[in-house]
């Protein structure tokens, strides 16, 4: 089993309910697939440094997951298929890569905290 983080933007004309319905149903795909869940985080809409498909924004969502290494070509191939993805990326992290993602994780527990 590889660590995968997975980050995707979603165009910016969804409404709410049909982006938690995307991100429901490839989370739902991968664990389907076998896979293990470790983080899933909403970024929000974000302004694009650059223009996609003539849009200036997105919705971001991160996957972070552990699956073996054959599930990633069909997920992407879905995600190639959808039209509700704008870019996506998928990197397989080294153990360097998965220390620095716990410690981000445990710092954005902690902002949240102080904010509550």
């Amino acid at each position: 089993m590889n660590h995968y983080e997975t980050v995707f933007i979603l165009n910016p004309v969804l409404s709410d309910d049909q982006i938690k319905e995307t991100v429901k149903k490839y989370e739902d795909m991968l664990v389907s697939k076998g896979a293990k869940m470790i983080a899933k985080e909403d970024w929000g809409l974000k302004k694009l440094a650059y223009p996609i498909q003539n849009k200036k924004s997105g919705f971001y969502h991160l996957f972070e997951f552990t699956v073996d290494g054959e599930v990633i070509e069909p997920l992407e191939l879905e995600f190639r298929r959808d039209e509700r993805f704008m870019r996506y990326l998928t990197v397989k992290l080294d153990k360097h890569a998965i220390s620095w993602a716990e410690r981000r994780r445990e710092k954005m527990k902690v902002k949240a905290k102080a904010k509550a």
